[in-house]
């Protein structure tokens, strides 16, 4: 079990699918991609997933930013 201030910090829902890597002698847990498939919308081509997916919050949006700006 990942402690949960590290899953907050690492912005890791709860249920959610991770991929487990091996690297240079330690262990990299990063959460899973999310399968989608390219509709075409009329001119606009859409990304669908085949089941819901957890609301993109502004908190998210900031963590993210805030991570990759690191």
């Amino acid at each position: 079990m990942i402690p949960k201030r590290i899953r907050d910090r690492l912005g890791l829902r709860g249920n959610e699918q991770v991929e487990i890597t091996e690297r240079d002698g330690r262990i990299e847990i990063e959460p899973a991609p999310t399968d989608v498939e390219l509709v075409r919308e009329g001119s606009v081509l859409v990304a669908r997933t085949d089941g819901p997916l957890p609301p993109l919050t502004d908190e998210i949006v900031r963590e993210t930013m805030d991570r990759v700006r690191r």
